[in-house]
């Protein structure tokens, strides 16, 4: 039984209390004083209830004490259970050694990194264990001060943070109780390395969003992280699907679990069906096992599936089904798997169109096509440019180990100002040689080697693919799909182009425009 009580900062006020409880003939466990919040807690073993009713009053009797309760634990105990959890879960081994370098405390961690026993080295010495360290010369030092260095402890190696433990004296002085040894090992550093060099790769705050048209997308794909129904990413190559398709992830309640990329335009039909649904053992030649794909190994988690637009009519009907309650058979095998993931898609493809034509599944489309995210190329955010390229200027200069180049007025404006057909991807390969290459300190616009453009005639990439009416009618269909929104039927689009009803009528349906393919 443990009692907390509130008392005013009087002498004598916790002798009265003690004097109340040996009159009960009661066995102190522990008694703690804070003064600074006025409190008295003391630890008693349990008693009948008349007694403890006298105990109690008696107790507020006392001049001083404000009131009396009972409390769960004494602040030592809760204390003491913080840092048994604290250095429990640490992932880091934290040693804690007396003034003679004896063990005192060693947790879990560092048990498993120097592969011991905690009966073969508590209360041990480890000044004949260390090597690298003077670890008595240290402790016996007049100043000693907190170092980090490389040691070797039972032939494994280790950057060690060496802190001395202090407590106050009687005279004001610091007096020297023992020290901390925080172990780090090579493959620890290395994790806690790859997440800083990682940063803010997989969230909204990598993305970039100055200007109006990227804010509204992120605002956007906020919103939708949350849910989990499918998403589709819509965009050109290189606009960075991936990149949000992955903050998407790491914003909704599935982060922490696997985050799966498929390139499905990468993959022969058969091998992206295995590759996504897994086999049964023996499904094909070669297949002496069972094998779990992505679906299964995402469980939980999020897959996502880049180039939807160029699966098979086979691998669109599978999707569909899983996307309908999460289940499916794996390739030659009956037995059906059932899983928990969320799926997001990307294409740079015209869906609608191809829905049109028969090349993409119409029930798919409509099942995808609920949360959509158009990310726009990057000559349509030209304000992102900028602070894009500031960023990944920093960052390849860091891989360098070189001081940041500064932008010239002339390069922000021309890279502001260049259209970008491969958009950010473009503009990271690009800073990439350049910033590799440059010799000086400065960043100019000559530094950048880009293909050349007029403004008359614009930039036309060199692995355009196509005809010039397959061109045209790819410019006419993007139009009246970003037009249609605004101007939701045949009559008030006609009125806008200045064409007749009819032939907005037929180009509409021509290219599969309509309330259900654009959102308005």
């Amino acid at each position: 039984m443990r009692l907390e009580i509130h008392c005013q900062d009087r002498l004598g006020i916790t002798q009265e209390v003690l004097n109340i409880l040996v009159s009960y003939q009661l066995d102190l466990r522990g008694i703690e004083v804070d003064p600074t919040l006025g409190r008295i807690f003391v630890s008693f073993p349990t008693v009948e209830f008349e007694k403890f009713q006298e105990l109690m009053a008696k107790i507020r009797r006392i001049p001083g004490v404000d009131d009396v309760k009972t409390t769960a634990f004494m602040p030592s105990e809760r204390e003491h259970n913080e840092l048994s959890t604290l250095l429990r879960t640490l992932p880091d081994g934290i040693i804690a050694i007396d003034t003679r370098a004896n063990v005192t405390i060693i947790n879990e961690a560092a048990l498993e990194a120097l592969s011991m026993e905690r009966s073969a080295i508590e209360g041990q010495s480890l000044t004949a264990m260390v090597k690298g360290f003077n670890l008595s010369r240290w402790l016996e030092s007049d100043d000693v001060l907190a170092q980090t260095r490389r040691v070797e402890i039972q032939n494994k190696r280790f950057i060690a943070d060496l802190l001395p433990v202090l407590v106050p004296g009687d005279a004001g002085n610091d007096i020297l109780a023992g020290a901390v040894l925080n172990l780090k090992s090579e493959s620890r550093l290395g994790e806690q390395m790859v997440v800083f060099k990682k940063g803010d790769q997989e969230s909204f705050n990598n993305l970039h969003a100055h200007s109006n048209l990227m804010r509204k997308v992120v605002r956007e794909a906020k919103k939708m992280a949350q849910l989990d129904a499918p998403i589709l990413i819509m965009g050109e190559t290189g606009t960075g699907k991936e990149v949000l398709a992955r903050a998407c992830h790491a914003a909704s309640s599935r982060t922490g679990k696997p985050f799966l990329a498929v390139n499905v335009a990468a993959m022969p039909d058969l091998v992206a069906e295995s590759e996504l649904f897994g086999h049964g053992p023996n499904a094909f030649p070669g297949a002496s096992e069972a094998k779990k794909g992505i679906f299964e190994q995402a469980n939980k988690g999020t897959v996502f599936l880049d180039e939807v637009g160029e699966m098979s009519r086979e691998l669109q009907t599978k999707l569909i089904r899983f996307l309908q309650d999460g289940s499916f058979r794996r390739v030659g095998d009956e037995n059906e798997v059932k899983v928990d993931v969320r799926v997001i898609c990307t294409t740079q493809k015209d869906l609608p169109a191809m829905v049109q034509e028969g090349k993409f599944r119409e029930d798919l489309f409509y099942r995808l096509n609920v949360l959509t995210l158009n990310l726009p190329p990057l000559r349509e955010r030209k304000q992102d440019v900028v602070p894009l390229a500031e960023f990944f200027i920093a960052r390849f200069a860091a891989r360098l180990g070189r001081k940041a180049p500064k932008m010239t007025d002339s390069c922000a404006h021309f890279l502001q100002h260049y259209p970008w057909p491969g958009n950010v991807r473009q503009l990271e390969n690009a800073l990439y040689r350049a910033v590799t290459l440059l010799e000086g300190y400065e960043l100019d616009k000559e530094h950048m080697q880009l293909p050349s453009y007029t403004s008359d005639f614009g930039y036309l990439e060199k692995d355009f693919d196509g005809t010039l009416d397959e061109a045209v009618r790819n410019f006419e269909a993007d139009l009246l799909r970003k037009l249609y929104p605004a101007y939701p039927s045949s009559r008030q689009l006609a009125k806008k182009l200045g064409l007749s009803h009819t032939a907005v009528a037929n180009k509409l349906r021509e290219y599969g425009i309509n309330r259900k393919s654009v959102k308005i």
